[in-house]
């Protein structure tokens, strides 16, 4: 499917849910963060997202934080690779869907569980910063 065919099945809520799995969500998060500038690819991609999960009778699966976070790092490593495709960009970033989440060195268990941060963008609470060298 084009990533033109993917983002209409999304946004229309016609894509089949067994495809979206969190890869395909890593895609489409590319797909948003190249078409837009960064602000609006947050947002559109939040909307389509809760419009998506309201299709599917699953809108708890939404999380704001999550989403935000994915589309944030997203956009910052497009912008170092400057990838002219989804397969080239996840080669390049393959901890982007690697077990254990990469969510995991960013935030702590109790802050992902929080209604707040379901509701609300919340910043990481784990370390972060890399020791000099």
């Amino acid at each position: 499917m084009t990533d033109q065919d993917f983002m209409a099945a999304f946004e229309d809520t016609s894509l089949n849910a067994n495809l979206f799995n969190h890869e395909a969500h890593i895609r489409m998060g590319w797909i948003y963060a190249t078409r837009f500038p960064l602000a609006d690819a947050i947002d559109r991609f939040a909307r389509a997202l809760k419009a998506y999960t309201r299709a599917l009778g699953c809108v708890d699966k939404y999380h704001e934080t999550i989403t935000w976070f994915y589309m944030l790092l997203i956009a910052e490593r497009q912008a170092e690779t400057q990838a002219t495709s989804f397969d080239v960009f996840l080669g390049a970033n393959p901890d982007l869907v690697a077990t254990p989440s990469i969510l995991m060195r960013y935030y702590s268990q109790d802050t992902l569980a929080s209604a707040r941060a379901r509701q609300h963008y919340i910043l990481p609470d784990q370390g972060t910063r890399q020791e000099a060298a």
